[in-house]
């Protein structure tokens, strides 16, 4: 093991289309309140729900109005430049705290105005157009011919005939790329109000249109998880931020730290907290027999990698280090050198808290070394492993993180929670314009026996 791995809602149809377009006589069945009877997508609603909720902090109940799906469409945005000028709706006063997410919304062309009719019942159609809107796919659905929107409204059992143009294209724009789930095709009145069950899948793909889901290669029990996993890892590449590491090289030449990460936002994992741990290792080998342990022991997970790189001092004494694709080595003026490894830190979402918590006893007995040569081990088990949890785990330790970044790139080192202090200061007194953030997670006990100068 390397001397340390350091580480770690709207437009309500804009009502631009108006409760008139919004409630045009459709297709004369009855049809029950929109539900999901299909198993995939009462999961795929299920886990948008606890998404939302944990990301979010957003829960959604019965009987919504269209202040409430604007409310929450506007909420799950990401962040995008908008125009300063002030917006003034006929029916929803300045003053109104629904004002600055209906503002949002009209300014990205989601809304029309000038009518939001907040209070009116969401129905089926303006959550769907809100939601195509809110998903950047306007310029897709008016690139539509009439008859192509046609043919695909063909699916659904509704007249709409009616409809103008623009309300037909996005419609169809929006089963075609899977935006509006086939479970929930036969079962749609577009008058009807909008389930619980369907704004929670449309608020869900709203957040994976514009890529602020969750980020995965594939899940544990994917045939072809083990090509993935070598993919992501084989592309990957020893990281090198000099903004970053001027500070905390000299961090690790003052010996603030003894060690620090490298990493890339841009592949963080973005799971749900209470389901997640995070694995750091170094080899290939080990990560896929890690998978295939995982799997032989009956749990699934969603999988990502994240690439890492781990910097740490090289004494002299230990003999000239090596170079290689996944090692490079610089020489500082004391005569050490500092090494930086190519390693990458496996990002696990379980489908339960107790599988989450079971992973432990796996590791312990299948990946952690207790002696030389132990024998029933998987390749490349370390006698302190390496993995934690961001929320709180029966027989870990609590352990600190002290951060900087610098745009999407962070620098990252793992202390002690008595010496976090000392580390955040010494990274103030290397560079003052420096900002630390630090927290404190739960880590296996054999990583935080190491952070103490334990062996085991």
């Amino acid at each position: 093991m390397k001397p340390l791995q350091p580480p770690a809602h709207k437009l309500l149809l804009s009502l631009a289309l108006g409760a008139a377009l919004l409630l045009q006589p459709l297709a004369a069945q009855p049809v029950a309140a929109l539900s999901t009877t299909a198993y995939n997508e009462l999961t795929s609603a299920a886990e948008y729900s606890a998404f939302l909720q944990d990301k979010y902090g957003i829960q959604i109940g019965e009987q919504l109005t269209r202040g409430d799906f604007i409310r929450d469409v506007a909420a799950v945005l990401p962040a995008k430049e908008v125009t300063d000028n002030a917006v003034a709706f006929s029916d929803l006063a300045a003053t109104d705290s629904l004002h600055t997410a209906a503002s949002k919304l009209y300014k990205l062309g989601i809304l029309n105005g000038p009518a939001i009719e907040a209070k009116q019942p969401l129905t089926n159609l303006a959550a769907i157009l809100i939601a195509v809107r809110a998903s950047d796919l306007k310029e897709l659905a008016y690139s539509y011919p009439e008859a192509k929107a046609d043919k695909a409204l063909a699916k659904l059992p509704a007249n709409t005939a009616s409809f103008s143009l623009k309300t037909k294209q996005e419609l169809a724009a929006a089963l075609d790329t899977g935006l509006l789930p086939e479970a929930y095709w036969s079962k749609l009145t577009l008058s009807q109000a909008a389930s619980t069950e369907l704004a929670q899948v449309l608020l869900g793909k709203i957040v994976s249109f514009n890529g602020q889901y969750k980020h995965y290669i594939g899940t544990i029990g994917d045939h072809d998880i083990y090509t993935k996993l070598q993919d992501a890892y084989r592309t990957s590449n020893i990281i090198q931020i000099p903004t970053l590491q001027n500070v905390v090289d000299t961090a690790l030449k003052q010996n603030i730290v003894t060690g620090y990460n490298l990493k890339d936002s841009r592949y963080d994992a973005n799971f749900i907290e209470s389901l997640s741990i995070t694995y750091g290792h170094s080899d290939l080998k080990h990560a896929i027999q890690l998978i295939g342990l995982l799997r032989s022991e009956g749990l699934d997970a969603k999988v990502q990698l994240e690439p890492k790189t781990s910097a740490f001092i090289h004494l002299k004494e230990w003999g000239e280090p090596y170079e290689s694709e996944t090692a490079k080595v610089v020489q500082i003026d004391n005569g050490n050198y500092i090494t930086y490894a190519k390693e990458y830190d496996l990002q696990l979402e379980f489908q339960s808290a107790a599988d989450k918590a079971a992973f432990q006893d796996i590791i312990l007995t299948y990946a952690k070394k207790n002696q030389k040569d132990q024998p029933g081990l998987i390749a490349g088990s370390w006698w302190q492993p390496l993995y934690y949890s961001q929320t709180k785990l029966d027989d870990y330790k609590v352990i600190a993180n002290n951060k900087i970044a610098d745009g999407h790139y962070y620098a990252q080192s793992f202390s002690l929670t008595g010496k976090a202090q000392a580390v955040k200061d010494g990274f103030a007194k290397v560079d003052p314009s420096v900002k630390v953030e630090s927290y404190t997670f739960w880590v296996d006990a054999p990583f935080f026996n190491y952070l103490n100068g334990e062996s085991l």
